[in-house]
């Protein structure tokens, strides 16, 4: 790859290797030369600007979970030498609750839990980011409720007025990311897939996922089949009906060994108005980042893993509603 250390292979290759040597080989100054210094780094939570913000919260993560492991499942990406390239990596985050930090006092206790970062890299550098951790799914195994845990987070943080506002299209900034993806017709299928659930045409699961799919979700839950993947996408389309979907990106990937599969970054942004997932209409603004990856197979989508996080969805909510006072 131009640009790029003669040590890494391809895309998948240096974004694997960089993570296990910041996380695992606790090479937290690396990141001083694998991120740049003013990258944007969007979470739900909220929007960390430069390089020193990520060491510092990573350092944090590390005393809070000194044993974290980050455990590549797939990378699946876009781009070239010339543009740049976006990896969407996902991977599977593991350790023990043995430090004070953000998840409160030390419990012992183990979490096992996804999360997919969007990464655009150039030159050997990382300089633009999207990232979702599966926060609900760590809260939960801590054992914490995420409703609750957005709340005595508001507090933590001083209060209403002083809390950390959740990630907000209004907040953006520009990180020199302007690519959409590419145009292959596995990440054009999975897009329409998404579309049509957010317009509510629930027909979608019986007409293009296999019946033997696995489906990975929110809260670190699982299951099969189209009873489950219909649930879980009723409640959150439910709880937010009128809001507005949007798709930011779109990958799509046809590889040697490896069965068809696309990653789609995506949001909602509207009115909490209806019953679902997160309880009783409270009419707060919500603007939830998502992202979905899937696999598909001769029968359809086979395996889908969707990220979103319920706490910071929380966190908007109380802050409309004043039931962190």
């Amino acid at each position: 790859m131009k640009g790029f250390s003669q040590e890494y292979s391809d895309l998948p290759d240096y974004i694997l290797k960089i993570t296990k040597e910041i996380w695992e080989d606790r090479g937290l100054s690396t990141l001083h030369r694998y991120y740049a210094p003013d990258l944007p780094m969007r979470f739900p939570s909220g929007v960390v600007t430069g390089n020193r913000a990520v060491i510092d919260g990573t350092l944090a993560t590390l005393a809070e979970f000194p044993d974290r492991q980050l455990l590549g499942e797939d990378v699946i990406w876009s781009g070239d030498d010339e543009v740049g390239f976006l990896s969407s990596h996902r991977n599977v985050s593991t350790g023990t609750h043995t430090g004070h930090g953000i998840y409160g006092p030390p419990t012992g206790r183990k979490f096992v839990a996804r999360a997919i970062a969007d990464c655009a890299a150039k030159d050997n550098v990382i300089y633009d980011e999207w990232l979702i951790r599966d926060a609900g799914g760590i809260v939960r195994q801590l054992g914490m409720k995420p409703k609750r845990f957005a709340r005595d987070q508001i507090k933590r943080e001083g209060g209403a007025d002083r809390a950390v506002r959740p990630f907000h299209p209004r907040d953006d900034v520009q990180g020199g990311y302007v690519s959409r993806g590419n145009d292959n017709e596995w990440g054009a299928r999975l897009a329409d897939i998404l579309t049509r659930i957010m317009e509510k045409d629930f027909t979608v699961f019986r007409h293009e996922y296999d019946r033997a799919c696995r489906v990975e979700h929110p809260g670190a839950v699982g299951g099969w089949s189209f009873d489950f993947v219909e649930t879980e996408w009723m409640r959150l389309r439910s709880s937010f009906p009128t809001a507005t979907f949007d798709i930011h990106h779109q990958i799509g990937r046809s590889d040697t060994a490896q069965p068809h599969r696309a990653a789609v970054r995506w949001s909602l942004t509207g009115k909490h108005s209806g019953f679902g997932a997160f309880g009783a209409p409270t009419g707060a603004e919500v603007h939830i980042m998502g992202i979905t990856h899937a696999e598909f197979g001769p029968f359809g989508l086979r395996r889908e893993f969707t990220l979103w996080d319920e706490v910071a969805i929380w966190k908007q909510i109380h802050l409309h509603t004043g039931a962190c006072e």
